[in-house]
């Protein structure tokens, strides 16, 4: 699914969506969905990397509002228009406070470094000979995007970067991919 345009066939209807609903309602009757099952949506299990299984621990915090440990209903229901229906900007906003792992409203080389190597081996998973310059497509990010030079990337440089960028977005982009998860679970009955 990521940021760019949907696949036709497996658009993610309002029809799927309301089932869904129906489904976490059944699924989840104390109203809470908890990281080893946001995960198995996902496809996370116990053959997947540590960095794939890391990278939705990052997705998943970024969901969890209110840092209980669990998505209520409603952090759900946001999770759901965010990654299914979500414009470019709501998906990069995110992105950026998945990345942003410590809060402070700025991305430092360290946490572009952890996220461009989480999302590389990702990439390279069922390739692992290809070898990825990780620290240099760092250093290109920040030559595009820190605008001001002070080592940190704001929302503001980021939003800007990705969007004027197409290789910017490219390597940024988060892409959690559920559409095919959803449209199975529509098909199974409650």
């Amino acid at each position: 699914m990521g940021q760019g345009p949907s696949n036709i066939d497996n658009e993610v209807t309002l029809q799927h969506i309301q089932e869904l609903y129906r489904k976490f309602a059944s699924e989840c009757p104390s109203g809470n969905l908890h990281l080893h099952e946001f995960k198995k949506i996902f496809g996370i299990n116990s053959k997947s990397t540590e960095e794939e299984s890391a990278y939705m621990e990052n997705v998943f915090r970024s969901f969890d509002t209110n840092h209980d440990g669990h998505l209520d209903f409603m952090e759900y229901v946001a999770a759901l228009h965010l990654v299914l229906r979500g414009k470019l900007e709501d998906k990069l906003k995110w992105s950026f406070k998945v990345y942003d792992r410590d809060g402070n409203g700025c991305l430092d080389r360290q946490e572009v470094k952890h996220i461009v190597t989480i999302i590389t081996k990702i990439r390279t998973h069922s390739e692992p000979d290809i070898s990825v310059d990780v620290d240099g497509i760092c250093d290109r990010i920040f030559v595009l995007v820190d605008k001001n030079n002070d080592s940190q990337i704001s929302l503001e440089e980021f939003m800007e970067g990705a969007q004027k960028d197409p290789w910017v977005l490219e390597q940024l982009k988060l892409d959690i991919g559920p559409c095919d998860w959803f449209i199975d679970q529509k098909e199974k009955k409650p």
